[in-house]
């Protein structure tokens, strides 16, 4: 089969970055489970959820860090740490 995966340029900050979005997910779920959400208006445009507001912190986590990497030569530590900054922000007051 071969290594499926040897396109993507694994480095260390771009593993541990994925592997942190697993786990945030796997604690998603077991808190929604043990206890479930509430729509809540924060500084969103919307009511959300905790679920909603995880969606949208990846995915300013994920074009911050994709804006990074087209836009600078500096180390992507930096975005993953501004990428981390703004998923909790989103998450305690979105």
């Amino acid at each position: 089969m071969g290594n499926a995966l040897s396109w993507m340029s694994w480095t260390p900050p771009v593993a541990i970055f994925f592997a942190c979005v697993v786990l945030m997910l796997v604690g998603m779920t077991v808190w929604e489970i043990r206890s479930p959400t509430i729509e809540r208006k924060g500084f969103l445009p919307m009511r959300t959820t905790r679920g909603d507001r995880l969606f949208i912190g990846l995915l300013m986590a994920a074009y911050i860090n994709l804006a990074w990497v087209g836009l600078t030569d500096l180390d992507q530590w930096y975005a993953a740490a501004i990428g981390f900054v703004m998923l909790a922000l989103i998450m305690r007051k979105g």
